[in-house]
């Protein structure tokens, strides 16, 4: 019988499980729901189950409850080379609307560790899990003897795996404020507006993954081995409940879009009679000269074109059509496929090549948008024509 302690339930136990519970619920509810940008759902619904994932076995270690379950210990550190790609991918597919094979390529890490836990960690013996317990959790307690000499290169990523995470987070981190640096550039806005709903979640998002390798980082130079990780934990708990804030705040069923927007705009400039001119001169432009059919479009573009200010033509476009650039922009998009895939004349083009003849870089992002507003899928529709 190896030695152990008894359970230990304090302040941290009962936030660190209240992430945990609120974690799994949230990746369910992001996992399951068929709405919206799906790729980036499933992105967003796996990093919260990784990170849920992660701060359980922070849990059992921290309770002692892992000495009644030797064979789970470290089971979710794999994860450690997952929550950062999966937060940057989310962002990435959130932004973009785009999904690519190479995408998976960011999970080889994960999956490399994976197996050398599995191969050469995981199939050990108890006294093994149990002394590897001990030199995270409770370096002061007596360790039991065993081959661990004839072993020890078994353990040379585990003890280096602390470095490797915070490289691995820090590259991600910096991945993913580019691109949401350029997102918000490409629109014209700096980069602490709050203008656009949309890069402001994503600003916020990069900003949770920089705050935990900051955590990170202050946590592992203070304390030795994984003493200090239900500190850690704790914050990722914050975070967790913030994205669950978030998600709840801007749910429509607590917003008055037209009163919204409104009282955004009360202090504008902007006459009755020069909205109207701008968007007459706007449906001019978009019907005649079709700037949307670039890849590039962008909100600066057509405000340039228009000789008005983005935060002009965006308002125009919020009042008066009730929409945003990207919605206005997708809906021209889509009624110039749609006659595309309608023409017997263009009846040999591939789906993706008419995807990027009306502006989409990829064919994921430019089904998503032509169901959302056809409600079928350009196959279903060329078949149907």
């Amino acid at each position: 019988m190896l030695p152990s302690l008894p359970l230990k339930i304090d302040l941290f136990a009962i936030i660190i499980l209240l992430g945990i519970v609120q974690g799994f619920f949230l990746a369910f509810f992001f996992l399951t729901t068929k709405q919206g940008n799906k790729v980036a759902h499933l992105y967003l619904g796996l990093f919260l189950f990784s990170m849920a994932f992660a701060i359980t076995e922070v849990l059992m270690g921290y309770t002692n409850y892992t000495f009644q379950t030797l064979y789970l210990v470290d089971m979710a550190e794999p994860t450690n080379f997952v929550l950062a790609p999966l937060s940057f991918l989310y962002i990435q597919t959130y932004i973009t609307e785009r999904f690519t094979k190479a995408q998976l390529l960011h999970f080889i890490p994960f999956l490399a560790y994976l197996i050398y836990m599995s191969v050469l960690f995981y199939p050990l013996s108890d006294i093994h899990h149990y002394n590897s317990y001990l030199y995270a959790f409770h370096p002061d307690m007596a360790t039991v003897p065993c081959d661990y000499a004839e072993r020890e290169w078994y353990y040379f990523f585990k003890h280096h795996v602390n470095d490797l995470m915070f490289i691995h987070m820090v590259i991600y981190t910096i991945a993913s404020f580019y691109v949401v640096i350029k997102a918000f550039k490409k629109e014209g806005l700096p980069f602490n507006s709050s203008q656009s709903t949309k890069l402001s979640w994503a600003r916020n998002q990069v900003i949770s993954l920089a705050s935990i390798v900051i955590i990170f980082l202050v946590i592992k130079s203070t304390f030795i081995h994984d003493l200090g990780d239900h500190i850690l934990a704790g914050h990722i708990t914050l975070i967790i409940y913030a994205i669950s804030f978030s998600v709840i705040s801007r749910s429509k069923f607590f917003h008055d879009e037209q009163a919204k927007a409104a009282k955004k705009y009360e202090k504008s400039s902007l006459t009755i009679d020069i909205q109207d001119n701008v968007l007459d001169k706007l449906t001019e432009v978009m019907n005649n000269e079709k700037p949307f059919l670039n890849d590039s479009f962008s909100l600066p573009g057509l405000a340039k074109m228009l000789a008005v200010s983005p935060h002009h033509l965006s308002q125009i476009l919020n009042e008066k059509l009730g929409q945003s650039f990207f919605d206005y922009t997708a809906t021209y998009r889509i009624k110039e496929a749609q006659q595309l895939l309608a023409s017997p004349e263009h009846s040999h083009i591939k789906i993706e090549e008419i995807a990027e003849m009306v502006g989409y870089n990829s064919k994921s992002a430019f089904n998503t948008s032509f169901k959302k507003i056809v409600g079928q899928t350009p196959s279903q529709f060329r078949v149907q024509k």
